[in-house]
């Protein structure tokens, strides 16, 4: 297994493990639950964020920039939705 699958794995995992905090947050029923689980996610965000970094430094994340005849398309069609 090559560094860049490595990297894919532990990304998934982070977001899988990002996902479960989440919702522990917003189904926990007391203040100190949800403030461990927010906290948890929190961190786990961060380590998201620096996967994500250092896998698009060595180009294993690739991103294209949306075109922005496409972004004005959405725009449009989201400020027609909100005034009907």
């Amino acid at each position: 297994m090559d560094d860049k699958c490595i990297m894919e794995n532990i990304l998934l995992t982070e977001k899988g493990v990002c996902d479960l905090f989440l919702h522990g947050t917003i189904e926990s029923s007391t203040a100190n639950v949800h403030q461990a689980f927010n906290t948890a996610l929190n961190d786990s965000l961060c380590m998201q964020d620096e996967l994500y970094k250092k896998m698009a430094q060595k180009g294993w994340y690739p991103t294209e920039q949306a075109e922005e005849q496409k972004i004005q398309k959405v725009k449009q069609k989201f400020s027609n939705s909100s005034s009907n």
